[in-house]
């Protein structure tokens, strides 16, 4: 189950164009976008550097895409 609060970082579809990067539970955009790609880009390194997981959504609205750079509840199983 993915945790929703603030241990996550979206980029959101702005009702008025572009795209939002928020802080999981937030109201405010931490920065606005113009363009999909930046908000990925700086989203992602932000969720990097505070370890937080990553959530892509799209244009509908629904996450297409998450990266975990925190602590991931459902880490891949060693192969060895």
């Amino acid at each position: 189950m993915s945790k929703k609060g603030p241990e996550t970082h979206h980029v959101v579809p702005d009702p008025d164009g572009g795209w939002n990067v928020k802080r999981g539970g937030a109201n405010r955009a931490s920065k606005h976008f113009d363009r999909k790609s930046d908000a990925v880009d700086w989203g992602r390194e932000v969720s990097r550097n505070q370890g937080t997981e990553f959530r892509i959504h799209n244009r509908d609205g629904q996450i297409s895409q998450s990266d975990s750079h925190g602590n991931d509840p459902n880490p891949p199983k060693d192969k060895n």
